[in-house]
This record gives C-alpha cells, structure tokens and sequence, in this order.
C-alpha cells in the first residue's frame, strides 16, 4: 500500500545568501553607488577627495530628506508633487515674519512648520474624502504654493527673494542646528548629513520595527483588505502626507540656514528626483513595497553624480539623461525583483 508524501512546508525552505541579498529592496542602489563612486573616483581627481566628497554629501543630503520622505509616502501608495515647492514655501515664511514683522526667528519656524503639517493634512484629506488620484490633488497644491512663493513675497517685499537673513536676531541660533559645519580631513561634514541620516534612520526603524510600519505597507500593496482587518487607513494616509510636508519645512530649514537665504523657486522642480530617488532605491510604483535606506542611496547617486559630472568637465545636461536611464533601470530591476521573490514564495 502506497504512503502519501507529505508536501514540504514552504516556510522551512532555505534561501540562499544572494537570493536574500536579491530580495532587499535597497540592493540594487548600494550596488549602483558603489559603481559611481568607483566610476568618478577614477575619472576625476578631485571625487574621492575629503573636499570633494563634503560637496556631493552636502548636495545628496538635502535631497535625501526628502527622498526618504518622498519613499515612505509612496510604500503607502501616494505620491506628493508639491514636496519640492513645499522646501521653498516654508523657507519663504521664516524668511518673511523675520526680516519684515520682526518675528522671533524659532517662533517664526514654529509657525512655518505648522503652515506645512496643515497643508499636508489638507493634501491628505482631499485624497482620502474625494478618491482623486493623490498626483492630481498634489499637482494642484504644487501650483498653489508655487503661485504663493511668487506673487506674496512681491506683494510685500516688492521681489521674490528674501535676503539679510543672517541680520536677524538669533539668527545664529538655528544656523547652529541647521546650517553649521564641523571639519573633517580636511573637508567640511555639513548638519545636512546628520540630519540625512537620522531621518533615514528614525523611517527605516519606523517601517521594519513599529506598528505603524506594518499600516503603511498594508496601506500602500492593499488598501481595502487593509481597512477590513481594522488598519486605520485614513489616520495612515493623513499622518503620511503631513510626514512628507514636515520634511519639505526640514528641507527648507537645512537651505535657509546654509545660504542665508531663500528664492521663490527654491525647491520647485525638485519633487520629480525625489521619486526618482525613492524609484531607485527600491521603491514600486504601485506602493506596498520599498526602503528609507534605498531611497537614501539614490539621493546618495544623484549627489555623486551631480557633482562627478562638474569635476569630470562634462556638460551638465548629461545628467537629465542619466537620471532618465537610472529611473527606466530601476523601474525594469524592481519589477524583476519583485517576480523573482514571489516565483520564490
């Protein structure tokens, strides 16, 4: 009498390390940057440098605040086009109560910032109440606060860039916090980095080790089956798009503070490499999957070649179309990835 065999369980299968490696979503950006690194390291003199190397991290770092942001919001399965105009918008309102009603500079940010979490909380609420795409909402806020960072500072100061920011009382104080450098081999480790990597590190802790991380991939691969097995969805989405409004307020603090000033078209354009960024690093355009960590390392690329691109000589144009190639490259990797780990399940 034949015995039936019992099917092996597929929770005792064993992966292989490069099988596991595969399955991180932030792999294929440490690859890359790795491979930048190296790339402009050779070619140029000036890369690998500590004064070289303080320029591309200063540079990968504001845009790394965001892009981690940016990645959060998109696991959750949202975008946010007015993340770039926002840095602006909020570096515009400190800059205005200062210089023009002699507000205290902190009470000045204190108020910018909460400028920012309400509008944030409006973007959210329109796209959880209405059901319209949360491009289209975004696009339309992109436009607003656009409008607002021309026409309002004209209207008062009669131009659109705010300057004498470093006469202000106290100003000293929050250029400490946010615009300060301390010197390093002989290059200069801006607050911008610390700032990159505490934020990169507070979302990765939040997605992999918290309750509220569990909510947002729900949210983001299935938002109707989230809400029927009593995920907040509403208080998610909201809180993730007052999230990414909070760190435009960061964003345009870390630029204020490091030039001493701030111009209506500051961040504006931005918002398309932080989805860049978030894509690169792991991110799916679907929601419901990605990395803080991955979205870091492709702010970390952007950065590299950004600057690589003026040490090596070239054209500066030539970097439209490697972000162009890197986007269509991950896009193609993740999708790869991601049917390669449920072929494996």
């Amino acid at each position: 009498m034949a015995t039936a065999t019992a099917a092996p369980d597929e929770r005792l299968a064993t992966t292989s390390l490069v099988g596991r490696l595969l399955k991180r979503p932030e792999i294929g950006a440490l690859i890359a940057a790795i491979a930048v690194f190296i790339f402009f390291a050779v070619v140029t003199d000036t890369f690998a440098t500590a004064g070289g190397a303080s320029t591309w991290l200063r540079t990968s770092s504001t845009i790394g605040v965001m892009a981690v942001a940016v990645a959060v919001l998109m696991i959750g399965g949202e975008f946010d086009l007015s993340a770039g105009a926002m840095t602006g918008f909020t570096g515009l309102v400190v800059g205005v109560l200062t210089t023009e009603y002699g507000l205290n500079i902190w009470a000045a940010m204190v108020v910018s910032l909460a400028l920012a979490l309400g509008i944030g909380a409006i973007n959210g609420i329109l796209v959880m109440r209405t059901g319209l795409p949360s491009f289209i909402v975004t696009l339309g806020t992109f436009f607003v606060l656009q409008g607002v960072d021309l026409a309002v500072p004209k209207a008062i100061i009669g131009q659109v860039a705010i300057q004498g920011m470093a006469d202000v009382p106290f100003y000293d104080q929050p250029k400490a916090v946010f615009g300060s450098a301390i010197s390093v081999l002989g290059g200069n480790v801006y607050a911008s980095v610390f700032w990159w990597i505490g934020v990169t590190a507070l979302a990765t802790w939040i997605l992999l080790r918290t309750k509220v991380g569990n909510w947002i991939f729900a949210v983001g691969g299935a938002q109707t089956a989230s809400r029927q097995i009593g995920v907040p969805v509403f208080k998610t989405k909201v809180g993730l798009f007052m999230t990414t409004a909070g760190a435009g307020w960061l964003a345009g603090m870390l630029l204020l503070f490091s030039v001493s000033t701030v111009q209506a078209n500051t961040g504006v354009g931005q918002e398309f490499i932080y989805i860049i960024c978030a894509v690169v690093g792991g991110c799916l355009l679907t929601g419901g999957y990605g990395s803080a960590i991955g979205a870091a390392f492709g702010a970390l690329i952007y950065g590299m070649t950004n600057q690589g691109i003026v040490y090596a000589g070239w054209d500066n144009n030539w970097l439209r179309a490697f972000l162009g190639v890197m986007l269509l490259g991950a896009v193609l990797l993740n999708e790869w990835v991601r049917k390669r780990a449920e072929t494996s399940r």
